[in-house]
């Protein structure tokens, strides 16, 4: 049964990632250490402190097969931290960064991790077994501000990364000796490490959470200027939808199929998008609440035309629907801004 993991820690969380049973958690309490709780006799409880870095963890990610954990930081390291006996054991990271690391997810075959940071680069990461560390690529000279958001593609290659300079990119991150000719594929099966395969300048304000759905044939990723953004075809003539919303910005967002999208941030209320037979997105609900917020085609209709000249109408990349939805009193079940989603299918 697919579900969405929610739990309440008096802490406040930076940042957090689940097993792949969904019987332990990992997180940072706003500090330099990394606490994980189990599930025991239904009361959580710590059996863990992953204590190495200097200062505050900001990222963290729990790889579904091997079951290593990979935790980013602002005093610019990472580690990967394996399970010996009854101690996590942590590797070194070789990133080579001199500002913050903010943001780390693994590969979907989980021989490579990818690192954003503050010194608008990103670290593509390998482990290399003659020395015991995991040594790191990195893409330099293409953002023009920190990076906020990692996410992989199916194929294991192309990387999409979100910048506070407003814009998604995607990027070919092909190893040799790491990666297989064979998980090219595609006009741009033959680009080489660290070329962008599509820059898209669909955001005017910051750009955060980004996600590729289920297949890879749909990217989506959220800006702080209250919208919602679902790229189709991503290439070199990407498709692009805009969804615009009057309620606060959010955060993150995640793909719980190929159609429907879920959405977290600042309005500490889950917004769910989803698609239609067209592949028309719009919003449809927020969870967490009792009544169901209605969302007419006539009232986003209305708001439509002003919007799309406010946010520049149709994009250069492609054809743009914006739907403008309406505004509700916020309150649910979160008390503060969510920041992250994470899905499990358990």
């Amino acid at each position: 049964m697919a579900a969405i993991a929610v739990h309440k820690f008096a802490q406040c969380i930076t940042c957090h990632a689940w097993s792949p049973d969904l019987s332990m958690v990992a997180f940072c309490p706003n500090s330099n250490e990394v606490h994980i709780y189990k599930l025991l006799q239904d009361k959580w409880e710590k059996v863990h402190v992953l204590q190495k870095h200097d200062q505050i963890v900001s990222g963290i990610d729990w790889s579904a097969r091997s079951n290593r954990i990979v935790t980013a930081s602002h005093d610019r390291n990472s580690y990967v931290w394996n399970l010996e006996g009854s101690e996590w054991v942590p590797t070194l990271v070789i990133l080579r960064l001199n500002r913050a690391a903010l943001c780390v997810q693994w590969s979907p075959k989980e021989n490579k991790f990818a690192v954003g940071s503050g010194a608008k680069t990103v670290c593509v990461c390998y482990y290399e077994q003659e020395n015991n560390w995991w040594v790191s690529k990195l893409i330099r000279k293409r953002h023009d501000s920190s990076v906020t958001g990692v996410a992989w593609h199916p194929n294991n290659i192309f990387l999409a990364t979100t910048s506070t300079d407003g814009k998604c990119r995607v990027f070919s991150t092909f190893i040799k000796g790491v990666d297989t000719k064979d998980s090219r594929t595609g006009p741009t099966s033959d680009s080489k490490f660290g070329e962008q395969i599509v820059q898209l300048d669909l955001s005017f304000s910051w750009a955060f959470g980004v996600k590729w759905s289920p297949s890879g044939n749909t990217l989506a990723y959220v800006g702080h200027n209250s919208m919602i953004y679902f790229v189709d075809d991503v290439g070199p003539s990407p498709l692009a939808q805009n969804v615009a919303f009057r309620d606060l910005p959010l955060r993150d967002v995640l793909f719980v199929s190929e159609r429907m999208a879920i959405g977290v941030g600042f309005d500490c209320s889950p917004m769910v998008f989803a698609a239609d037979d067209r592949g028309i997105w719009s919003f449809i609900r927020f969870l967490g609440e009792r009544k169901v917020t209605s969302s007419g085609s006539t009232y986003g209709s209305q708001f439509s035309e002003a919007f799309g000249k406010l946010y520049g109408g149709q994009t250069k990349h492609g054809v743009s629907h914006d739907a403008v939805e309406p505004s509700r009193s916020r309150g649910g079940i979160h008390e503060n801004c969510i920041k992250y989603l994470l899905y499990s299918a358990a």
